[in-house]
């Protein structure tokens, strides 16, 4: 019989990793959801005197940056974006990479030889080159940022969609859904793809993770939006003064190691904890 969705929360959360990852992740859901709250003024006006170390003043906690700008308020307006980046530049690539995986592994043939030829093709071009061109090309913005990791992050989702799809479709279920009569259409989206989720889960909130870090590092080298703050604005911001003022880079650093390792313990704990479910 399968397993409830508590039976499956009651797994995760005797998974010390996946504890320490969703109290992590709480921690910077709630800086971003109270940035408006709690730091109502623009994170990119200059508030103070530059330069300010962290515990000079108190009305600046984290210290200024360079021009003057509080940091603690650019941390959490810049979990805002950050995770924005990560989770829509995720949805993107679920779209195409299950699509392609579900139609490639259900259909096969021709259509499964003519779309992982074209995987390979992605998978060839380094993803990171790949959206540096893409960003290039389109000019520095959030909607170039989320398109360009987007269209790059998927190829390693389809194969895994696909694999998934094939062993579900030779399955004596679905050939008796066939026999039925039943449009693929309806097979795909309400038999095969709930059998799938497992894996879509985990890999989802890998890419999320991926997905901060290539926005860090491309605000990093100088082609992130300018009219917003992110961490990796941020940090790039504060590279020129690492050697003299090297918290102006390296607070937004920890923010950014802060969330990757919860959505990686995250990952782990649900990878966890739903092989334990598909072995019972």
């Amino acid at each position: 019989m399968p397993q409830s969705g508590p039976c499956l929360a009651m797994r995760l959360l005797r998974r010390p990793c996946a504890v320490i990852g969703l109290i992590l992740l709480a921690v910077i859901l709630f800086m971003a959801a109270s940035a408006n709250w709690l730091y109502p003024d623009d994170p990119l006006d200059m508030v103070a005197l530059p330069f300010l170390w962290p515990g000079d003043d108190p009305a600046f906690p984290l210290g200024t940056d360079m021009l003057g700008r509080d940091l603690i308020a650019g941390i959490f307006h810049g979990a805002r974006v950050s995770l924005a980046i990560g989770v829509v530049a995720t949805f993107v690539s679920l779209l195409i990479g299950v699509g392609i995986g579900l139609l490639a592994g259900y259909h096969g043939k021709r259509l499964d030889q003519g779309l992982m030829r074209a995987t390979e093709l992605f998978q060839t071009i380094p993803p990171f080159l790949f959206v540096l061109a893409v960003v290039a090309i389109l000019q520095p913005s959030i909607p170039a940022i989320v398109l360009a990791i987007g269209i790059t992050s998927w190829p390693g989702l389809a194969r895994i969609v696909r694999a998934e799809t094939l062993k579900l479709r030779q399955s004596e279920f679905v050939e008796a859904l066939i026999g039925m009569g039943l449009p693929s259409w309806r097979i795909i989206l309400f038999h095969i793809l709930p059998g799938t989720l497992a894996p879509i889960i985990v890999s989802a909130s890998m890419m999320v993770a991926t997905a901060i870090l290539t926005e860090s590092s491309l605000a990093f080298l100088g082609l992130g939006d300018p009219n917003v703050i992110s961490w990796g604005g941020m940090v790039g911001a504060g590279r020129e003064v690492l050697r003299t003022d090297w918290y102006v880079a390296t607070l937004p650093g920890i923010a950014i190691l802060v969330a990757v390792l919860a959505l990686n313990l995250l990952g782990d704990g649900l990878n966890d904890a739903l092989d334990a479910k598909q072995h019972q």
